[in-house]
């Protein structure tokens, strides 16, 4: 895959990440706690993509390894599991609009990261693309309008989620130097249902209670499943096989842009001033990517 197909694919997950938050609203409606969604995401996004290996070539479910596991406990729980509970958390702890700023600090943590496993310079423009990306997220999110204060708890809570979201990236580029980003997406989705399962038993709720299996229910958790999970995780690892892991996570600020524009488009939530200089700010940023060498 070449480098514009790359960035492609690392933006088409961004945007369809971005649409969780219309399958998430319509669970809450139905009574779903947030770590049910989580289970029920992660275990038929699994279901969904256990034939497609199995029919397209088994060898992609075959370890080379028993010790690269750890790459996908690292994909699986360390980041996709630990994030999701951690920004829940934080959101609870404080508001979305303070979670989504914190949960977007995960680039710096990637650019950091990736300079120290990766030897990835830190580049001007990509520092310049890392303050256009926080403060249009700022934005979007509505936060600074707000003027909402920080409890240590949100903070840490939020840090927690964005340094938890960045590790995908890093863990994810060692997997794929073994192993193909179908194989990748599989385990680590794997390793998160495993685990959201665990919790969500040990809270003392269902799993996977019934009404996910019929009607709205079952719409909902196969869309989320489907478009929310397997697929951008797909694409998104698929990317990183020829793009700098710092620029696929700047790149991947696009989600709140694409889940600001649905908020308005369907659930008409308001247009403001600061809103869309942030979405332009997000995109500057990603501009600013295409253009560094």
């Amino acid at each position: 895959m070449n480098k514009k197909l790359c960035a492609a694919s690392i933006l088409a997950a961004a945007a369809l990440w971005g649409c969780i938050g219309v399958f998430l609203r319509g669970m809450t409606d139905l009574g779903l706690s947030s770590m049910q969604a989580m289970s029920a995401r992660t275990v038929f996004a699994a279901v969904v993509l256990l034939p497609v290996l199995w029919f397209r070539d088994r060898s992609l479910l075959r370890l080379e390894r028993l010790s690269d596991l750890r790459y996908f406990f690292g994909t699986g729980v360390l980041s996709l599991l630990f994030f999701n509970w951690c920004y829940f958390g934080a959101i609870k702890a404080s508001s979305m609009s303070v979670a989504a700023v914190l949960l977007y600090t995960s680039p710096i943590f990637v650019v950091l990261l990736s300079a120290a496993c990766f030897g990835e310079r830190i580049t001007r423009r990509k520092a310049l693309a890392l303050c256009c990306t926080f403060a249009g997220c700022a934005l979007v999110s509505g936060l600074l309008s707000q003027g909402e204060g920080i409890g240590p708890r949100a903070f840490l809570l939020g840090i927690g989620s964005g340094f938890g979201y960045s590790l995908y990236s890093i863990f994810g580029r060692f997997a794929l130097r073994r192993y193909r980003s179908l194989t990748v997406t599989f385990y680590t989705i794997c390793f998160a249902a495993a685990g959201s399962v665990l919790i969500t038993l040990l809270s003392g709720e269902q799993p996977l209670p019934a009404l996910l299996f019929t009607g709205r229910g079952g719409f909902l958790t196969f869309g989320m499943a489907v478009l929310c999970c397997a697929l951008p995780y797909l694409l998104y690892t698929a990317g990183l096989a020829g793009v700098q892991t710092g620029h696929a996570a700047i790149m991947a600020t696009l989600e709140p842009v694409v889940a600001a524009a649905l908020g308005v488009g369907i659930f008409r939530e308001a247009v403001t001033p600061a809103k869309l200089a942030g979405m332009a700010l997000v995109l500057l940023s990603v501009a600013l990517l295409a253009r560094d060498r």
